[in-house]
């Protein structure tokens, strides 16, 4: 069968599947469209890697003769700029029109942008690409001073390498405390002393009122009346979808996201959709938007079966991690459940916190304790209900008790 499948975006979701198409058996075209020059690469190191050891760093997915033996043919540094859906065509910026019988976008989302802070010029950034590293590890310099806009997990991840380097590190938030929209309270407020008491210092419950450069310094003054002063300033509120492709091809979007379900099909046949871009509802009708590695990953794998015809793979619990301050963060499905306890005491060692509803566990956290979230997940999966005093104690083995549940 010689089915022409375009991929647009050439990043992690957009190269694993075009790997992914070889590996299930695929023999038609496979042509890889990417905005970026460089080879597919994975973003999470660039926070952490990329800035502490930049020339250790390995970004890169696959490399070129990787694409060249599975004949995968890449077109990097273009940009597509339009479907005909009906045609069954893609238009690139260069000109030229590639042919498809099936599309996958996997495009990514852009980081949601402040023009006041835009404004102040070189010294500002955000973080989403390898250039956007490399300018921010150029001007990390031992001694200045960092200011971050946005406490969530790139927030402190950045936080972390850059005190690691050196520098004094100030983070705005308007939120009422670290990472509050993605981990529960008991880790929220344990990441954020491990941060204090590497000298960061955190300004919640509060925005920037107004941003001023003078000469080669950054003034901030935020809504509580505090004055800031820095010499390069990251921010990281979120991202957002240019749904401008998604638009031409006539694709349903929802929130600024293409609608998907739970193949990854979007409202046109022959069409998909996967990574941070994408907004999946399930066969209940269940709404999700997880900007993950691992979502990007799953969706890429389940776009590739349903154009393949294979069956899907079995959903898994949700899950990402986070490196900061030497902790390896690992989290697992709900993060908002209303009950949590810990086994271990943060701070002495390693520990896991498990997220109840109605005596079900829901969710968790493990901190350097990966594995522990095996069994965690599988706790979570069978929706497990375990005696608190059992959870509570790390003597009894969480793979223990995920057999006995």
């Amino acid at each position: 069968m010689n089915t022409r499948i375009v991929i647009i975006g050439a990043g992690q979701a957009g190269a694993n599947a075009a790997m992914a198409l070889r590996r299930q058996g695929h023999a038609g075209p496979v042509v890889l469209v990417g905005e970026e020059v460089h080879l597919p690469y994975e973003r999470p190191p660039l926070s952490k890697d990329a800035l502490l050891r930049p020339q250790q760093a390995r970004l890169a997915l696959y490399t070129q003769e990787q694409f060249a033996e599975q004949d995968i043919t890449l077109k990097l540094g273009l940009r597509a700029t339009a479907i005909d859906s009906q045609a069954g065509t893609v238009s690139l910026a260069n000109g030229e029109t590639l042919a498809y019988d099936k599309l996958l976008l996997a495009i990514g989302a852009q980081p949601r942008r402040l023009p006041a802070l835009d404004a102040l010029g070189e010294c500002t950034h955000v973080l989403r690409t390898l250039e956007d590293a490399q300018q921010i590890r150029a001007q990390a310099q031992a001694g200045k001073r960092a200011l971050l806009v946005g406490a969530g997990v790139i927030g402190l991840e950045l936080a972390s390498s850059l005190s690691e380097l050196g520098l004094q590190v100030d983070v705005v938030d308007p939120a009422r405390r670290a990472m509050l929209r993605n981990s529960p309270e008991p880790i929220g407020a344990f990441l954020q002393a491990t941060h204090e008491a590497r000298g960061v210092r955190f300004h919640f419950a509060t925005g920037v009122q107004a941003a001023e450069r003078r000469g080669d310094a950054i003034h901030l003054t935020l809504d509580n009346g505090t004055q800031l002063q820095g010499d390069l300033l990251v921010y990281g509120i979120g991202v957002s979808v240019d749904t401008t492709l998604a638009d031409s091809a006539g694709l349903r979007c929802e929130q600024g996201a293409i609608v998907v379900d739970e193949r990854c099909r979007t409202s046109q046949t022959g069409i998909y959709a996967a990574g941070d871009a994408v907004v999946q509802i399930d066969a209940d009708g269940q709404r999700s938007r997880i900007e993950s590695w691992e979502n990007a990953n799953l969706q890429a794998a389940a776009a590739v079966s349903d154009m393949l015809d294979q069956d899907l793979a079995t959903p898994t619990v949700p899950w990402f991690w986070t490196d900061q301050c030497g902790y390896n963060v690992q989290f697992a499905g709900d993060m908002a459940a209303p009950h949590w306890l810990l086994r271990g005491t943060p701070g002495q060692g390693p520990f896991v916190a498990l997220g109840l509803a109605d005596g079900t566990i829901v969710g968790a956290v493990t901190v350097n304790a990966g594995k522990d979230m095996r069994p965690a997940k599988e706790l979570i999966a069978r929706r497990a209900q375990v005696d608190e005093a059992l959870l509570r104690d790390p003597a009894v083995a969480l793979r223990e008790l995920a057999k006995m549940s």
